[in-house]
């Protein structure tokens, strides 16, 4: 049996994995200790070994095949763009990517004027700007709560995830426009899908029954 390296999100996204992939037959009884600090998992008897990295990290170490498989959300798979196959939508972890501000910013947007953009996301904004709107805007990257932006006058919009949209709210914003449907997704290294082919494809229709 060859063995495989996952690379989970930190958080409530590796929580879910770990249920999902109980359901499929993994599990990994040193996950669930909460105050470890071990950064390696492992499994012996199914040849498994996971390790928790921040969601932007994940694809990098499946691009690099420090992993074999990776679960991170499609926002961070289509910011990277890194060489990864991405094999499946784990259907949890749902949210939107969004353009939000003032409700005075609607003008803006439909009149295409040339506005100020503040993101996490600026691979993903400049695409749907410059792409699908083609409007040219100037985006800013922000790392913190970019809700701040419009509030302090940096940006006249945002673009960001948005789940229930009451951060928005609480403070004068509302969705303008959806960009896209965002979720979970698996994620492969090119090498190893052709080097552990059976294995790999073993794991994938495994969880793919339990969607």
């Amino acid at each position: 049996m060859q063995e495989l390296t996952i690379a989970l999100t930190k958080g409530r996204l590796a929580d879910q994995t770990m249920d999902l992939f109980a359901r499929a037959g993994y599990s990994c009884e040193e996950l669930s200790d909460k105050h470890s600090r071990k950064l390696i998992f492992t499994n012996e008897d199914q040849k498994l070994r996971f390790f928790l990295a921040k969601g932007p990290d994940v694809p990098t170490y499946v691009e690099y095949g420090a992993a074999d498989l990776g679960v991170v959300g499609s926002d961070v798979v289509v910011e990277e763009n890194r060489r990864v196959y991405e094999v499946l939508d784990l259907g949890f972890g749902r949210c939107r990517m969004c353009v939000a501000g003032p409700k005075e910013a609607i003008p803006l947007l439909q009149n295409r004027e040339m506005i100020r953009v503040a993101t996490k996301y600026p691979e993903i904004a400049r695409e749907y700007f410059y792409h699908r709107r083609q409007q040219t805007v100037e985006l800013i990257k922000l790392n913190g709560s970019v809700e701040l932006g419009p509030i302090v006058g940096l940006s006249d919009v945002i673009v960001d995830i948005v789940e229930t949209g009451s951060t928005l709210r609480e403070n004068g914003l509302d969705v303008l426009e959806e960009i896209c449907q965002l979720s979970a997704r698996m994620i492969v290294n090119q090498v190893s899908m052709q080097m552990k082919a059976q294995r790999i494809r073993e794991v994938i229709g495994n969880v793919r029954e339990q969607l």
